[in-house]
């Protein structure tokens, strides 16, 4: 069984109501593919967090491999900038959730509702890696 973008689009938007002083929610695959966002990001806005959110995990699962305990294990990624928060979590087999808050966000709720959302459908967000023949019709 899979969740449809519909569906998935309605359980990101539920996540930002519930979580004060978040702004964007994006779902997408380990390559940077958007696979749903929230309503208030165009299209071309939600490829644009994807594309960054997707390079943020690389760069911290190298950095995990290289400086933890050598399994390649990754939680989330938090980066804090002017004017807000990103928070990036793995969301099932090759997906991440990411989340885009102001910086008066609480980071500890922000966080506890990603995952509390990623266990509940974690299970239903996969996004397995893409064959060649996938690729190049795209």
């Amino acid at each position: 069984m899979r969740t449809s973008d519909h569906e998935l689009a309605w359980l990101l938007e539920s996540l930002l109501e519930r979580t004060p002083q978040t702004r964007h929610a994006v779902v997408l695959s380990r390559d940077g593919l958007r696979l749903s966002h929230t309503a208030a990001l165009s299209v071309d806005r939600a490829d644009q967090l994807a594309a960054i959110a997707s390079g943020i995990q690389s760069l911290s699962y190298g950095a995990s491999i290289e400086f933890g305990d050598g399994s390649g294990g990754l939680r989330q990624s938090m980066t804090e900038f002017h004017g807000g928060l990103l928070f990036i979590v793995e969301a099932g087999e090759g997906a991440h959730l990411a989340v885009v808050a102001s910086d008066e966000a609480d980071p500890g709720v922000i966080g506890h509702n990603m995952n509390e959302l990623v266990e509940q459908i974690g299970e239903y967000l996969t996004a397995p890696p893409r064959t060649a023949q996938q690729s190049s019709q795209l």
